[in-house]
């Protein structure tokens, strides 16, 4: 299933995409997509539904996140090696977490604001992995039971404020609009192998990845991750981005007022960002 939350922001209804692309309302049956509504049993009942008798949703709305009430936004950093050498730094030898706030988290075609006082803001194409079970201490060979679905996530990052304001790279994750999600979350089912999925970003063509050259595999960051941390239903891990961030390039290149992202990771469907300046 590909569940979506369309409508205006704190408005949000409850939706899926069916085979054709069409979006149709879930609201009769559920609230919405929340941590309650992520487990297996509960995803099993949304797909006993028959699609056809939903209603379809007409226009095209506004997407928000998939999902509402997310606990914890964890990262992990450095996981593809090309970008890792793209940084200057080595390849680690274990998952590098840190955190983003959950105050970010936004639809994935709503405006990146450019923080105030922004020189350096980057962006970052990631696979994004929603948890739908309890995970700690889970097996590394369990660990994708615990998934609810997989989707498109920007990390946004402002480099100054991440690297060069005291080394916690949490105070460039977290600000405002730095967390586009979606546009759909797609369950588990739908993804096989989370390890051989296409992916890129355009501001000019600038990413183009594969989730095949991840260092740590998705598997790998969940059974790690419940080692330090409980991992409960709603909670999101965004896996770390391909080569080709701005900071990479020689000159580096950030965003400005004005610029326009794209990026998609195949299946998962594509976000829009427009970058607007700084606004209380």
């Amino acid at each position: 299933m590909k569940l979506v939350r369309y409508g205006n922001p704190g408005k949000e209804k409850p939706g899926l995409i069916d085979a054709e692309g069409k979006l149709r309302d879930l609201s009769a049956h559920i609230k919405d997509i929340g941590p309650a509504q992520l487990s297996d049993s509960a995803l099993a009942k949304l797909r006993k539904i028959k699609t056809a008798t939903l209603p379809l949703v007409k226009g095209s709305p506004r997407m928000g996140c998939p999902v509402m009430g997310t606990p914890k936004f964890v990262a992990i950093g450095l996981n593809y090696a090309d970008h890792a050498a793209e940084s200057g730094l080595p390849i680690p030898k274990e998952p590098i977490v840190f955190m983003k706030a959950t105050s970010c988290i936004q639809g994935p075609n709503d405006p990146v604001m450019l923080p105030k006082g922004s020189v350096k803001t980057d962006w970052e194409l990631e696979l994004g992995v929603v948890i739908g079970t309890r995970a700690r201490y889970v097996s590394q060979k369990d660990a994708l039971n615990y998934v609810a679905g997989y989707c498109t996530m920007n990390d946004v990052s402002e480099r100054e404020f991440q690297i060069e304001r005291g080394g916690t790279w949490d105070k460039g994750k977290g600000c405002d609009t730095f967390g586009p999600v979606g546009p759909w979350l797609v369950t588990r089912d739908e993804v096989p192998n989370p390890q051989k999925l296409a992916m890129w970003l355009d501001v000019k063509r600038v990413q183009t990845g594969n989730t095949k050259t991840m260092i740590f595999s998705v598997a790998k960051i969940i059974s790690y991750v419940s080692q330090f941390m409980t991992l409960e239903p709603g909670d999101f891990i965004t896996t770390g981005t391909p080569p080709g961030v701005g900071l990479g390039m020689k000159p580096p290149m950030f965003l400005k007022k004005g610029d326009v992202m794209t990026l998609c990771i195949e299946g998962l469907g594509e976000q829009r960002q427009a970058v607007v300046p700084f606004k209380l």
